[in-house]
């Protein structure tokens, strides 16, 4: 038998460092930064992207009356009282109205079935509502901060309205901007979908900040914004109020956490204060993801306690912003584990310049 090769000088390229795995403390996977074969940040700017946006005559959000009845109106930062089969006024700036092709269907029955004793079922319970912004061109990194505020406002209260019902255990807020991104509508909007479950990636995480808690009688996230303020390397902008990051162990190039600093586990109690503080950092985000990449796809979304009656203040609310600057592949898929080509530290300093 041929004996190994212990010259460890041999085992790597010259001038080639390895790539290195980094742990997520609170969802406890690793991920692959990738700096074997990382990018310079302004290269993801230069990439070619294919616009694909989706041909439609009429824009459906451009012609808001032929949509469901709305459940929420904002005209220029106010709400706007509004009758059940009234028209909806014209100076409409943000809306919420119901999905006409709802993934979730409000209705009290869950009605939980086994089939054949190993298959479960139950009825996909829940709203499903679309947020809409009026310009059809202008997305949320090219909107004034006040605007901003108003889709903020337009998420928190139909947040507060929906956990009354008593089907509703979890709400998803979100934004996909770009086909990339599963936007399926060229049109600035976002969409709230409840649910009477919580999904396993939320779970994970609760169950490993209670965890940590415990141990150390403190809330793991803000242990975590207390480290990288102090420390700042991978800190893209900050307020009064909130942190906006790039995560140690970011699952995509260019990811962004945005976090209050106050600990919040109920993202429902929010405060009209830190709405307009919110609205700045997510904006500000944004709009360096919108210059510094040439306008990527992205997805945004909220991670927030549930609302079923637990006690959840261990936990703490955040938004993440998941940029689409690659795609996943066999090793992704098939083992879980994402891949990042630059380093976080890198992408803060780059982003803290746009």
């Amino acid at each position: 038998m041929a004996k190994k090769n212990k010259d460890k000088s041999k085992v790597c390229l010259p001038g080639v460092c390895p790539s290195e795995l980094r742990f997520d403390l609170v969802s406890k996977d690793w991920v692959v930064i990738a700096t074997g074969r990382a990018k310079r940040p302004e290269t993801f700017k230069r990439e070619k992207r294919a616009k694909k946006e989706v041909s439609q005559r009429v824009c459906p959000f451009d012609k808001i009356d032929t949509q469901e009845e709305p459940t929420l109106i904002f005209s220029q930062g106010k709400k706007v009282f509004f009758k059940i089969g009234n028209k909806i006024p014209k100076n409409w700036t943000t809306v919420s109205i119901p999905n006409k092709y709802p993934a979730f269907i409000p209705y009290l029955k869950l009605d939980r079935k086994s089939k054949d004793s190993l298959f479960q079922t139950m009825n996909a319970v829940g709203f499903h509502e679309v947020v809409v912004t009026k310009d059809h061109k202008k997305q949320i990194a090219q909107l004034q901060i006040s605007q901003v505020k108003e889709v903020i406002d337009v998420y928190h209260g139909r947040f507060k309205e929906m956990i009354e019902e008593k089907f509703v255990n979890y709400v998803s807020i979100f934004h996909n901007h770009g086909t990339e991104a599963g936007a399926s509508i060229a049109h600035p909007h976002s969409q709230i979908i409840t649910t009477p479950l919580i999904d396993s990636d939320l779970r994970k995480a609760l169950v490993n900040s209670k965890n940590y808690y415990k141990k150390h009688r403190k809330c793991i996230y803000c242990v975590m914004s207390d480290w990288e303020r102090k420390n700042k390397e991978r800190v893209v902008f900050e307020n009064k109020g909130f942190l906006v990051i790039c995560p140690f162990a970011s699952k995509a190039a260019f990811e962004m956490i945005i976090s209050p600093k106050k600990h919040l586990p109920y993202f429902e109690k929010i405060s009209e204060k830190e709405k307009l503080q919110l609205a700045q950092a997510l904006r500000v985000a944004l709009n360096k993801l919108y210059k510094g990449l040439g306008d990527p796809a992205y997805n945004f979304y909220l991670h927030t306690a549930p609302c079923d009656g637990e006690n959840y203040d261990h936990y703490h609310w955040h938004w993440t912003i998941l940029p689409k600057t690659a795609t996943w592949a066999g090793f992704e898929l098939g083992t879980g584990i994402e891949i990042s080509t630059i380093e976080p530290e890198k992408a803060a300093e780059y982003l803290r310049k746009q």
